[in-house]
């Protein structure tokens, strides 16, 4: 299900957000959140990976990175800048005050069809590509997932799970970049504006109620 690039990706994401949420706590707060950031991780790749198997294609789980920094074709970095490992802990510093609130979308994916079974399914050529309306609600699986999660976690007594599983959502779905939400946004407007709203008010919550 995961290739050793995606396990050694997804095990390095995990140390820095749960480092850089547990900057100056104890090993047993670390630990602690090294564990929540783990599901709340596991959680959301595993719900992307089902939603693509059910599309007949195959997603693999790669770091954020920036290529470009204008709009035209040579503003671009010599080597892409690895913004899901930076942004973590540079927006500890400017988020300080909020504790656990940092940059959490780290992680993006990459998609393509498994045509051999496709074809079998479907027909030659009529699921060969994968649709934007496809991607997105390969994303919005995710999401979907995230949000789930940190209710049942919230119910469950775990409230700081509950709490990253909604800060991983909320910055997930925002429409930039290889993001989650730009997939979504892109694939079907009415359901990111969706999603989006419901984020929105799981975040008000996180914030200030949970």
């Amino acid at each position: 299900m995961l290739n050793k690039k995606e396990i050694i990706t997804i095990v390095i994401v995990t140390l820095i957000l749960a480092f850089t949420i547990s900057l100056i706590e104890t090993v047993e707060i670390f630990l602690y959140t090294l564990l929540a950031v783990f599901l709340v991780l596991a959680i959301n790749i595993s719900a992307k990976k089902v939603a693509s198997f059910y599309f007949e294609s195959e997603i693999e789980i790669k770091l954020w990175e920036i290529k470009r920094y204008g709009f035209k074709a040579h503003q671009h970095f010599k080597r892409p800048f690895p913004a899901g490992a930076f942004l973590p802990i540079i927006s500890k510093i400017f988020l300080f005050p909020l504790h656990s609130f940092i940059w959490m979308a780290s992680l993006i994916f990459d998609v393509k069809p498994k045509v051999y079974r496709a074809a079998k399914r479907h027909g030659l050529y009529s699921f060969s590509e994968m649709t934007e309306s496809h991607i997105g609600l390969i994303a919005s699986a995710g999401i979907i997932a995230s949000l789930i999660s940190a209710v049942i976690g919230y119910l469950l007594g775990f409230p700081d799970f509950a709490r990253l599983s909604i800060y991983y959502a909320f910055f997930n779905m925002l429409p930039i970049s290889d993001l989650d939400g730009n997939k979504i946004f892109f694939g079907n407007i009415v359901l990111w504006s969706f999603l989006a709203s419901i984020v929105l008010i799981g975040l008000f919550y996180a914030l200030f109620t949970v």
